[in-house]
């Protein structure tokens, strides 16, 4: 059956007055018109959206959304948007942050993800840490849904962000993002027309992990390892290839997706992992009807008065 818009939104009555202030040729642009975009096509009521950001760049895209939105301070927005979904769990909470949210500056200090060896400001002779990927941090941590996409490819953002807007729980989506000013570049190796289709990957379940320009390479898992080989070689069929299970509970073969990089594998995109499970606020909600059932007290008289009191003369 095909989607009807029955509030008929246009991308354009998610867009704000304010001037869009980004740097031209910042990642944040197309961030936002994916976003604009899919928030009119998922037909959701314009007031049951909420953008909850911390500090940086990334930072201000609640300014340049018509829905309503919250901008705090460094590291709280996660804070925030958790608070806003418990106290109504109506809402659909979506909460944008940079990999700068670490209570620094944002003018070109290194940040978590940072390459090593990364010259910055703040690492005047080179990083020393290594670099963690935001994937295996979500899936380590027991994420139920983690998918990547990039800025330029809108068509493959407004998927994702659509799959991440339908799940049922906190879904993280990372967003590979150039900055012209600081960080120029860093992703050529596969953003760039030239490398993108060899060094990516874009996984949907159900289908085959094949890529490349002539779409003949593939992954497959061989002695407990992700292997990248080239259908027609060595016996190769697209048989031997990986089927794509989002859907898989067992975390092991997402961790080994969300983690490949270049040189020995393309960088992976789309959505890599949907768990289903109760999502926290409705476990709250079901705690809070549990002890409220089960309470003496059911007036705030009767709380106030309720132990040890005393009278003030």
């Amino acid at each position: 059956m095909a989607e009807t818009n029955i509030n008929h939104y246009a991308a354009k009555d998610f867009k704000s007055d304010q001037e869009v202030r980004w740097c031209p040729g910042c990642g944040d642009h197309g961030i936002l018109a994916s976003l604009q975009k899919t928030l009119a096509e998922l037909d959701i009521p314009k007031e049951k959206y909420v953008f909850v950001s911390g500090i940086g760049c990334s930072s201000r895209l609640p300014y340049y959304m018509n829905t309503y939105g919250f901008h705090g301070i460094h590291g709280r927005a996660a804070a925030i948007a958790t608070g806003i979904k418990i106290a109504n769990p109506d809402l659909m909470v979506w909460e944008m942050t940079g990999d700068g949210e670490i209570y620094g500056l944002t003018k070109g200090q290194y940040s978590p993800t940072s390459k090593k060896g990364l010259t910055t400001k703040t690492s005047p002779y080179g990083t020393i840490e290594e670099p963690f990927k935001i994937g295996e941090l979500t899936i380590g941590a027991n994420g139920r849904f983690f998918a990547r996409t990039v800025d330029y490819n809108l068509q493959l953002s407004n998927e994702v962000y659509k799959e991440a807007a339908k799940f049922h729980g906190t879904a993280v989506v990372e967003v590979i993002q150039n900055c012209v000013i600081f960080n120029d570049g860093t992703h050529d190796a596969f953003t760039s027309k030239e490398n993108r289709d060899d060094n990516t990957i874009t996984l949907r379940h159900g289908e085959k992990m094949i890529f490349g320009k002539n779409r003949d390479k593939g992954i497959i898992l061989k002695d407990l390892k992700l292997r990248v080989v080239k259908i027609g070689e060595n016996g190769i069929t697209e048989k031997d290839i990986l089927t794509h299970d989002a859907h898989e509970p067992n975390p092991g073969i997402h961790y080994r997706l969300a983690g490949m990089s270049l040189p020995e594998y393309p960088v992976a995109l789309g959505v890599i992992r949907a768990i289903s499970a109760q999502t926290y606020d409705a476990a709250m909600m079901e705690q809070h009807e549990r002890v409220q059932a089960r309470s003496k007290i059911r007036t705030v008289d009767e709380l106030l008065r309720s132990g040890s009191t005393w009278e003030v003369k």
